[in-house]
């Protein structure tokens, strides 16, 4: 499929799903993040894709933050309704079926930053940069990041950057269990690609139950050790824990096929 702002492609089973706003730094305007939902939702539902990468065209910048531009003007309605609709493109990211990983290339600001933290798993270039800058524009982040900064980070350390607007590299980044790797930029989507390959071996449908039982521990009103018991119990009516099941019992390699 053809997008405005995106480029979409497949191989060997993973959608790369890259922002190609390059002149711009690769910032989020309304019509990029619509075009992210739809390339996450065309990946998600293609029978031929096991995951997903999400990163930045050119070598200065995953996304640089949202397209500002765009804010001038918005009444208090029209803001909420701008970050619900990026919420909800962030949270089919975050809760996708499929494992999506992000390969952050340069600076993640903003919307950048929350489009990264609404990946499963975030692997850097060493000159990827971090922050939520949005207390210089008078506002404060509207697409999950003020919530999933908290989870990741801890609450003193993410109120320190959100209030103060400070950007980290990407080893502080590291350091703090923002993102699992960091590697050099020439690296970065073959370590993706490494990852994800070992992902591949594994049951399809037991990895998308590991998706939803951890994602389950941060959603209001779900108990996310009874989510973990249904989950858990889903998996013995798959073929999937028959193969990995005879497979461990025969000391072979199981031969899983998603079913």
């Amino acid at each position: 499929m053809n997008y405005e702002n995106l480029l979409y492609k497949t191989e060997n089973g993973i959608a790369t799903i890259t922002v190609n706003r390059p002149d711009k730094l690769n910032a989020l305007n309304k019509k990029t993040v619509e075009e992210i939902g739809s390339a996450i939702k065309l990946a998600e539902t293609d029978s031929a894709v096991n995951a997903i990468i999400v990163t930045g065209a050119g070598p200065k910048s995953f996304v640089a933050g949202a397209d500002i531009s765009e804010f001038l003007g918005l009444t208090v309605e029209q803001g909420k309704a701008l970050a619900q609709a990026g919420q909800n493109v962030f949270f089919a990211i975050e809760n996708c079926t499929k494992p999506v990983v992000a390969a952050v290339n340069g600076f993640a600001l903003g919307g950048g930053c929350e489009l990264a933290m609404a990946c499963h798993i975030r692997i850097a270039s060493d000159n990827a940069k971090f922050g939520q800058p949005e207390v210089n524009l008078g506002l404060i982040a509207g697409y999950g990041g003020t919530q999933r900064l908290t989870q990741y980070i801890g609450k003193a350390k993410s109120m320190e950057l959100h209030m103060t607007a400070d950007m980290i590299t990407a080893e502080q980044a590291l350091q703090l269990g923002l993102v699992n790797y960091v590697t050099t930029p020439d690296a970065l989507i073959a370590k993706c690609t490494e990852l994800i390959e070992k992902i591949k071996t594994k049951s399809p449908k037991a990895v998308s139950g590991v998706i939803a039982s951890i994602n389950g521990f941060y959603k209001n009103g779900v108990d996310g050790f009874a989510n973990e018991v249904n989950e858990f119990g889903k998996c013995f009516a798959t073929e999937d824990f028959k193969e990995g099941t005879a497979a461990f019992l025969e000391k072979r390699k199981a031969n899983f096929t998603g079913k």
